[in-house]
């Protein structure tokens, strides 16, 4: 089964705890501080695998998490560092923010790898705490929690040729001639379903992967008939074989289906309308074929159309074809849509202007909920066993100004304040 996109929950680990520890010593304060620092969590790393060509195995696994860094030992020992987990993806997969829809990744070359959540910081034992006026502190960081979020992975395929047009023109068949691919063709619409690709090799020599994607009905840039399920795909070709049916045989009008074609493209995307286009006549063999041809040609003489004539029946064009578009590669740059889309889109991460430390609500029984990713990172980090970190975090609450933001909301002594699942009383001092 083809997958082509599919949404998962990626979690790195968490950073390990630092510890409170002494060392026995004589004439050292306490035996002397020396627990250690706890490990980096483990990444969540994407990286591209050749060998995969669809998203299937991320139908049956959804979640995906790193270990944690270990926590810091005795004798000032650093804990364990986590190793990154790293998840195979196909070449051409994208990973966007679920949530956001901002783009995180574009992975388009083997082995090529990006973050796609970091790791935890391992916290600080209480080694990293002494000082002249604190020989033997009694003050040990938690480590910081991984990232965590649900990640969209869409495939776009990396075929330099995409075969474009109505249901039943010929585009499965042309492809099964011309390659080893073996798509289902059948007398119906939409028979292809999901993408084919096969390798074609020109009698000259040269090479290149071709895709034939799934039927365009009018309307399909808003997600009609197969829509953006083939849309997608045409985006990282960077030749467009343009297959119509000139025999007619459906009742439409060569010249209308092509028009047809090109505004759904260029709705879907504006740049497809300027993508490299050759436009192939099939089903030449059948009666009418000629006459509609001669009308086609002529409507199109402005748009300064290369035609060639097809019979996959007979193979009668083939190999002119294959050497049009063998050409049109070789006059063309890979990775089009690399030199397209402004760098900064590919930024691993976007960081906005620095949010404030904390804000302050009014919860329904009255308290004073504080909330923020800082003073919320700075609790975490907290190891509460300790009345020395315990005053270090009231300081440092101090210094960020909650006490006079509070004070300026109201709060008088023995209000209750709420920081996540922790109460405490406030003290007016």
């Amino acid at each position: 089964m083809f997958v082509d996109q599919v949404t998962i929950y990626v979690k790195a680990g968490d950073g390990g705890n630092g510890i409170v520890a002494y060392r026995r010593e004589k004439y050292v304060p306490r035996g002397g501080p020396a627990g250690g620092d706890g490990g980096q969590g483990g990444d969540v790393v994407f990286e591209v695998d050749e060998g995969l060509n669809t998203l299937m195995d991320f139908r049956y696994q959804r979640h995906f998490k790193a270990k944690r860094g270990e926590n810091g030992m005795n004798q000032k020992k650093h804990g364990k560092n986590s190793e990154a987990l790293v998840v195979p993806v196909p070449p051409g997969t994208t990973v966007k923010n679920a949530e956001t829809g901002e783009l995180i990744a574009d992975l388009l070359e083997h082995k090529q790898r990006a973050v796609i959540a970091s790791g935890g910081r391992g916290g600080r034992g209480n080694a990293k705490f002494a000082s002249a006026r604190n020989r033997a502190p009694e003050i040990s960081e938690n480590g910081t929690l991984g990232d965590e979020l649900n990640v969209q992975l869409e495939l776009k395929l990396l075929a330099d040729v995409g075969l474009v047009g109505f249901p039943s023109v010929g585009k499965s068949t042309f492809l099964s001639t011309v390659t080893a691919a073996k798509p289902k063709v059948a007398d119906y619409h939409f028979t292809t379903l999901n993408p084919n690709l096969g390798v074609v090799e020109t009698k000259d020599g040269r090479s290149f992967v071709m895709a034939d994607l799934p039927g365009l009905i009018e309307g399909a840039h808003e997600g009609v008939g197969l829509g953006h399920q083939f849309l997608r795909h045409v985006e990282r070709t960077r030749v467009l074989l343009h297959v119509i049916d000139m025999s007619g045989m459906e009742g439409r009008d060569p010249y209308d289906d092509y028009v047809a074609i090109n505004h759904e493209l260029a709705s879907y995307d504006e740049r497809l309308q300027y993508r490299p286009q050759i436009v192939i006549a099939n089903k030449m063999d059948l009666p009418g074929a000629e006459e509609n041809l001669e009308a086609f040609a002529e409507k199109t003489k402005d748009d300064e159309l290369t035609i060639y004539p097809l019979s996959t029946i007979t193979r009668a064009g083939i190999d002119e074809i294959l050497y049009a578009v063998a050409d049109a590669l070789d006059r063309i740059p890979k990775h089009v849509e690399e030199e397209e889309e402004p760098k900064e889109d590919r930024v691993l991460y976007k960081f906005e202007k620095e949010a404030p430390a904390f804000h302050i609500t009014r919860a329904d029984d009255g308290a004073y909920v504080l909330y923020g990713e800082k003073i919320e990172s700075l609790f975490r980090k907290t190891n509460f066993d300790h009345d020395q970190a315990v005053n270090r975090f009231a300081q440092q609450m101090r210094s960020m100004g909650v006490d006079d933001a509070l004070r300026k909301r109201g709060a008088e002594n023995g209000d209750t304040i709420r920081l996540l699942d922790f109460e405490f009383e406030f003290v007016d001092g």
